[in-house]
This record gives C-alpha cells, sequence and structure tokens, in this order.
C-alpha cells in the first residue's frame, strides 16, 4: 500500500508536470490583465474590461496641385479605465516623413517631408502651448487638469501638413490625385495591459487603434471627387443630379455603374460647380478612416448582398485612372469578395456600409478603403483586393494591436487569401501560388530569424523573418487549426471569438483561450507549438512494415511542428491511394507518431506530402520497396 501511494504521488507530479508544460507564456503585463480581471481565462471579456472612447469632428482643406493639407479638429476623449490620466499620447503618425526618423527601410527624397505640424492646440476651450520641435510619432502631453475614471475631455487642434510625393501607404499618387491616410492627430489607446501605446511607427509594422466616431468633412475645389471611409452624406450638394442619382441607384444594383467616366470628367459634368465643395462624411465605432481626392480618377460602383437574412446590401466601389485596365473590372472583384467572406470563411455578413478600392500604390487596407496598385495580370489584382478587403475583420471588426501583433491580422488576411483563392483559381493554383508566395520565404530559408516564434512582438522584429511570423507562418498555423478541428468547429470557434471582440482590442491569448473554451480541447499543445516555439515543418519516413492488406509507417517530426500532410501510397499496378493525417496525430507525441494504413496492397512506394505545409528536407519523405 505504501508503495502504491508512493508511485501514485509519483504520477502525479509527473502529470502536474507535464499539463504545466502545456501552460501558454504569459507576459506579466498579460498576467496582470488576467488577475484584474479585463480579460478571462475562457477568453471573454473579462467582468472588468474597459476600453477609451473618443469622438472626432474634423474637417480638412485639399487644394491639388498645392500638396499642403489643412485641417482642424474637434475630440471628445472619454476615460473609461480605472485609472487617472495625467498625460495624453497623441499619435503623430506623419512624422515618419521627416528626416531622421526611425525607418526599417531607405527612402527617397521624394518621400520625404516636414512632417506634421500644430498650429494650435486647447484642452477644454483654453489653448495650450505646443512646441513642435518635439514632435515624434508619439507626442505625450501632460494635461492641465488630471482626466478622472469616467471624465470626458475637449480637445482641439488645428494642424498642417504637406503630403509626400512619394510614400506608398498614404501621399500624392500623381499631381492631382491624393490618398490620405494617418492625416490627423489621434489620441492613442490606453489599455489594460500595457498603458499607453508608445510604439514607434518606423514604415514596415501597422497600426493599433480605438474604436472611434467620426464626422468629417473634406473641402476640395470643383471637378474633384472624395472617396472616403464612412457615409456620405450630402451627395446631392457636392454631385450634379445626374451623378447623385447614379451614385443612389449604384448602392441597390446588382449591375456595374459607370458613375464617371473620362467623358463626364473633362466636360466638367460630374461635380456642383462651386468654387469650391465640401463633402461630409460619418463612421461610427470605427478604428480609423482614410480619403481620397482625384479630378480625374474613373468611378465605379455597384452593390451586393452580404446580410442574406435582412437582404442588407454594400457599396462596391472603384475610382482609378484611365491606364490601369485591371481596375475595369474591380468592382466584380470587390463583390466577389464581399459575399464569399461574408458567406463562407469566416460567415460574418460584411460589416460596414460600401467598401471604395482606389488605384494607388500601398496595397494596404483602411475601413472601407483600399489603396491598391495596378497590375498586368487580373488574377494577381484579384488577389490583392481579396487579401485587403479580409483585412475588414482582422484588424477592424476586432481591434488588434497590428503593431505588436502583425500575425493576428496579416496571418488570418493570409489564410482567407488562400481560402477564396481556391474559390477563384481551384486548390491546385490557389496552392501553387500559396506557396510561392506565402511559404518559400520561411521553409528554404534556414536562417535563424525565420525560426523565432510567431508570439515575439512584431514591433522588434525587421526582415524576413518578422514577414513570414506575420503572413505565411501564421497563416499556415490558422489553416492547420482549421484541419485539427475540422470545418464545423473551426467555424463556430472562429465567430464566437470574433463575436465576442467585436468592436474590442483581443489580444493572442484571448484567442488561445477562447478556441479552447468553444471547441472544449485543451488546445495549448497545438498553440504552444505553432505560436510560442522555434518549430518549422520537416517530417521523416524513419520505418515502414508490411504485413497482409496494411502498413505501418513510424514518422518522425523533425521540425516539431504539427503540420497535416497526405500519405500517398503507390500500388505495384501503378494506382494511388491518399490517406489524409490531420495535427491530431500528434497530439500525445510531438516528436514521433506511428500510423496504420488499412487497405494497402503490393505498396512499392510511399511518400508523404504536405501540400501548402512544405517540408524543409523532402529527402527523407519517400521510402522505396
Amino acid at each position: 500500500m505504501v508503495l502504491h501511494k508512493i508511485v501514485l504521488a509519483i504520477s502525479c507530479l509527473f502529470i502536474t508536470g507535464i499539463t504545466s508544460a502545456q501552460d501558454l507564456y504569459q507576459p506579466r503585463s498579460v498576467q496582470q490583465a488576467f488577475e484584474k480581471g479585463s480579460r478571462s481565462e475562457n477568453g471573454q471579456p473579462g467582468e472588468n474590461y474597459w476600453q477609451n472612447h473618443a469622438v472626432y469632428d474634423i474637417h480638412v482643406k485639399v487644394n491639388p496641385p498645392n500638396r499642403t493639407i489643412q485641417g482642424t479638429e474637434k475630440i471628445t476623449y472619454t476615460n473609461n479605465s480605472p485609472d487617472t490620466l495625467k498625460v495624453l499620447n497623441y499619435k503623430l503618425i506623419l512624422n515618419h516623413h521627416k528626416p531622421g526618423a526611425p525607418r526599417l527601410r531607405q527612402v527617397s527624397e521624394d518621400y520625404l517631408t516636414s512632417g506634421m505640424h500644430i498650429d494650435t492646440y486647447s484642452e477644454n476651450g483654453v489653448e495650450k502651448e505646443w512646441n513642435n520641435e518635439n514632435n515624434g510619432i508619439n507626442k505625450v502631453v501632460e494635461l492641465t487638469q488630471a482626466l478622472a475614471p469616467q471624465e470626458s475631455i475637449d480637445l482641439s487642434l488645428d494642424w498642417h501638413f504637406d503630403v509626400s510625393k512619394q510614400s506608398g501607404r498614404e501621399g500624392a499618387i500623381d499631381s492631382t490625385t491624393f490618398f490620405l491616410a494617418y492625416f490627423y492627430p489621434r489620441v492613442a489607446v490606453y489599455d489594460d495591459y500595457e498603458g499607453w501605446d508608445m510604439m514607434a511607427f518606423a514604415g514596415s509594422q501597422e497600426f493599433y487603434n480605438d474604436f472611434n466616431d467620426y464626422t468629417f468633412q473634406v473641402t476640395v475645389p470643383k471637378d474633384y471627387i472624395v472617396w472616403a471611409t464612412g457615409s456620405l452624406l450630402n451627395p446631392e450638394e457636392v454631385l450634379q443630379k445626374k451623378y447623385a442619382d447614379l451614385l443612389a441607384e449604384s448602392m441597390q444594383s446588382d449591375e456595374i455603374i459607370k458613375i464617371a467616366d473620362q467623358e463626364a470628367l473633362k466636360g466638367k459634368a460630374v461635380t456642383q460647380q462651386n468654387a469650391t465643395n465640401t463633402w461630409q462624411w460619418k463612421a461610427d465605432h470605427i478604428t480609423d478612416v482614410a480619403i481620397a481626392v482625384s479630378d480625374q480618377y474613373n468611378w465605379d460602383a455597384g452593390s451586393v448582398v452580404v446580410d442574406s437574412e435582412t437582404g442588407r446590401r454594400a457599396s462596391v466601389q472603384a475610382a482609378y485612372d484611365e491606364p490601369s485596365t485591371d481596375f475595369r473590372k474591380m468592382v466584380e472583384y470587390g463583390k466577389h469578395a464581399l459575399q464569399w467572406f461574408s458567406n463562407n470563411t469566416p460567415g460574418i455578413p460584411y460589416p460596414y456600409q460600401k467598401m471604395s478600392i482606389i488605384r494607388g500604390f500601398a496595397d494596404m487596407e483602411y475601413p472601407m478603403m483600399a489603396n491598391d496598385n495596378s497590375r498586368e495580370d487580373p488574377n494577381f489584382t484579384r488577389f490583392v483586393v481579396e487579401h485587403e478587403i479580409a483585412h475588414t475583420y482582422f484588424p477592424f471588426y476586432m481591434g488588434t494591436n497590428e503593431t505588436r501583433f502583425g500575425f493576428m491580422d496579416e496571418g488570418w488576411a493570409t489564410a482567407f487569401e488562400y481560402l477564396i483563392g481556391i474559390e477563384d483559381l481551384g486548390k491546385e493554383e490557389a496552392s501553387k501560388n500559396f506557396k510561392g508566395f506565402r511559404v518559400n520565404r520561411w521553409i528554404n530559408d534556414p536562417s535563424i530569424e525565420q525560426d523565432l516564434p510567431i508570439i515575439t512582438p512584431s514591433n522588434i522584429m525587421s526582415g524576413a523573418g518578422a514577414g513570414s511570423n506575420q503572413y505565411g507562418k501564421a497563416g499556415l498555423g490558422y489553416l492547420a487549426l482549421k484541419e485539427l478541428l475540422g470545418d464545423e468547429m473551426f467555424q463556430k470557434s472562429l465567430q464566437t471569438y470574433m463575436e465576442r471582440w467585436n468592436g474590442k482590442h483581443p489580444i493572442p491569448w484571448d484567442f488561445f483561450n477562447s478556441f479552447n473554451d468553444v471547441s472544449g480541447k485543451n488546445l495549448n499543445w497545438f498553440w504552444n507549438s505553432w505560436f510560442f516555439s522555434n518549430n518549422y515543418i520537416d517530417f521523416a519516413i524513419q520505418k515502414v512494415n508490411l504485413k497482409r492488406d496494411k502498413a505501418k509507417l513510424h514518422i518522425k517530426n523533425v521540425g516539431g511542428m504539427p503540420a497535416p500532410f497526405d500519405v500517398v501510397v503507390t500500388m505495384q499496378d501503378g494506382s494511388k491511394e491518399t490517406y489524409r493525417q490531420t495535427p491530431e496525430i500528434w497530439v500525445d507525441n510531438l516528436v514521433e507518431t506511428t500510423i496504420e494504413l488499412k487497405g494497402v496492397k503490393n505498396a512499392t512506394e510511399i511518400s508523404l506530402d504536405g501540400g501548402i505545409w512544405m517540408d524543409a528536407d523532402l529527402s527523407d519523405n519517400v521510402w522505396i520497396k
């Protein structure tokens, strides 16, 4: 009996050790958020969850080809946190154009400007001095009176900046066509686990924003059209009746309507012929707004039903120059993407009233907007816009921290692009493209940075490893998760996670915990390997035993990653049988496993085929009798 108790005690310690080893690493700041109850172990927002909120009223004046933009804004900022705020941190993103600003890549002289200049600043109606010499991406301003929990402050700013001649994400597309993004001073995110977002923008990592309400006006000379995030409030005031009617018609039309073509633009017939027109827009509970203006871009529009239960439609609009012939199908591409994402994966109706795709240079997403390049290959044009529209859900439907956890948005957009790509091109072609564009750069590069864990904060990474972690590796991880759970449970878990955190700020541990909770499975072994380890994909056939009509394969997981693969058996007569293996085979042992195949007769060759989960060493993936 004593010996039995000792054995039992040792066994319990061993089991406890294994369980502990499978717990997910949590930074100390994240641990404190769980302890305070702002986040919960079941993956839902905690009972003490909070986030701050602002209401923006913005007016900008744009006068191309003059590249100076003038703006004024009023902000009502509410402190919903339990902390008294003695300072505010402002994000002045456009200061990354200033000479000497930290950047991860070289830029030309045309990229540089003098940055964003604050002309006046006031708190609760009292003007304060603002020292522009110290302006960076982050600008910490000490408040005259501390902002207590549940209190609000009224802020006013006037500012100006010059549009960059060559910027990529935003700036001058040509002399009279501008794409304005990050164009206004904003209050940074203050959250429950890190406090003020003090991360810099160095040109590659992206953004982290609160959900705010926006009303904004854009004043432009006559003949200029404005496209922007949100709803246009005064189409009849800025468009001549014919074109206002065409816009209204497009909102309910399955057909693609050419609202403005070159003939109409050159005839000065599209906009109201005042000296200037002020376009008024509104967008609520959204993380950002962007603007495009041009006097020469074609304008196409149509709409598509995105919610089959209610019949709700979303508008799809495209603005492009005449030489960009691939954009003539852009509304068609956009409608297809909205419809597919709404009804397939993630299967949540597109949440906004419209999507506008502007021919620019960035291949970059914004709420309800995309700034995309033109290409000779229409399939690649469609691929890019589908990726950008996928970002509607990550990071806009949920306000993920793209700067620190880029895999939480880019990884999902990458997974979605593959799934819709199967619909567009067929699985074989979509897989070929995915491997070439998303996986090759990681799996065939054995350098140290490529195998850093995905959870490594994006804001401290650069180079190829950063790109692989955010895009290809993370996308493969999510698609492997789909194989592990099966389509039905994957969809249920994904949709529940998204609804729980819609309009909020999830972090990776909320995602992991939510999927564990909804699936009813402890997936920490999977999360640890895919997101917290240095693992990669490399399987090896160690031994094959053939007996009657069965084959027993002993497979070693050299790289440690629990990826799916096919076992392809070639028979003596040349016929082949394929046996699909999901990541489930690695749940008990990530080092090696044994697979038993039935119905195997006269096998002459057995091979492993990972498909998009490419193997780093193919030399040990084949057994020949």
